[in-house]
């Protein structure tokens, strides 16, 4: 069913509005997605500040021109959904990694990452970045690392001389 110019310009104006405050934008081919998976794909995003729409890749393109993103747009083939987020880029690239890995019916295609367009392999890079928590326990680790190696050998001298 063809959409009518007055919802072409809706879709673009509230593209535009995501775009604009947009941290990390990714590309996906969704052939053979059912509903059921597409739902809950939606609800993984929203659940850590992503939307998942699916929007005419004609609209995406008109919407994107505004935008002086450096590179090249990665090429949209097929049936494209776009996943917007405005907070963080690596949670919901996890999400997305995730949800292919488990339902191998998603294709990323490309996306946008600090201002550049971007291919798929750097969105699955993205996906493979620890989160923030885990990141943080390591350097927490690393800090304490040497004190306990100190704590160790201390106890170990004052084993020697009881």
């Amino acid at each position: 069913m063809a959409i009518t110019r007055q919802k072409k310009e809706e879709v673009l104006v509230g593209l535009q509005g995501n775009l604009k405050k947009a941290k990390f934008i990714a590309f996906v081919n969704f052939h053979g997605l059912s509903v059921a998976l597409s739902s809950d794909l939606r609800r993984k995003l929203r659940a850590v500040g992503a939307t998942y729409d699916v929007i005419k890749k004609t609209l995406v393109k008109k919407g994107l021109d505004d935008y002086k993103f450096g590179g090249a747009l990665p090429e949209m083939e097929g049936e494209t959904a776009i996943i917007i987020s405005e907070t963080d880029p690596i949670s919901p690239s996890k999400v997305l990694q995730d949800f292919i890995k488990k339902n191998k019916i998603l294709k990323v295609t490309g996306g946008v990452f600090e201002e550049n367009y971007v291919g798929p392999e750097t969105i699955t890079m993205l996906g493979s970045i620890p989160s923030r928590e885990v990141l943080l326990a390591q350097i927490v680790n690393i800090i304490n690392s040497p004190i306990q190696g100190f704590v160790v050998a201390l106890d170990k001298i004052a084993e020697k001389k009881a």
